[in-house]
């Protein structure tokens, strides 16, 4: 596996497309997110010339991980839109603090595929040894960006998926259910930072 990182205009060729189409394949078809698409591709309005990316790569080059890292100093997913998740506290809002959203580890190919139910993604994405070294990465180039923590959205079972492979998670507030299912906002410490 390979991790390249970088912003949409950075990245090698062909990485943000592939990147896209994943994300597509991963939270709308798999995950069933109600997300705008077209053509295959998901992507947002955060998605932007300033968001950093975080991909890895398989043998083949085939993306099979991806995540995205916002600064809070601009608009950012779990500040436009799940705000709700902080209970009332303020959105965060800070140089030292990025939002790392639309988290996937999940290996479409056909060997990953018949070993696992990929219709089961949401969780059990967090404990492949894949995602654990894209979090580590995610975590690296976030402070390289002058990051001390991470907030994110995340089902709930995350939280406790996360301390189980080592990392320092806790929740920035009380579950809400979306959709149907509870989520949470969630910070993760990057590595050699502890809170006060």
């Amino acid at each position: 596996m390979q991790i390249v990182t970088g912003r949409s205009d950075h990245l090698p060729s062909g990485v943000f497309m592939g990147l896209a189409r994943y994300r597509h394949r991963v939270f709308v078809e798999k995950l069933g997110w109600q997300l705008k698409c077209q053509d295959g591709l998901e992507f947002d309005q955060f998605d932007r010339p300033d968001t950093l990316y975080v991909v890895a790569q398989d043998q083949d080059d085939q993306v099979v991980g991806g995540a995205r890292l916002l600064p809070t100093t601009r608009p950012y997913l779990l500040g436009e839109i799940f705000p709700q998740l902080l209970n009332g506290q303020h959105v965060p809002n800070s140089p030292d603090i990025w939002e790392l959203s639309r988290f996937a580890a999940v290996d479409f190919s056909e060997a990953a595929s018949s070993a696992a139910n990929p219709a089961k993604l949401p969780l059990g994405q967090f404990s492949s040894p894949v995602a654990v070294e894209l979090l580590q990465a995610t975590l690296e180039r976030a402070a390289e960006s002058g990051a001390r923590r991470v907030i994110t959205v995340s089902p709930l079972g995350v939280e406790r998926l996360l301390r189980k492979a080592g990392f320092s998670a806790d929740r920035a507030g009380s579950p809400v259910l979306v959709d149907g299912n509870p989520i949470i906002a969630c910070w993760i410490n990057v590595p050699g930072y502890s809170p006060s």
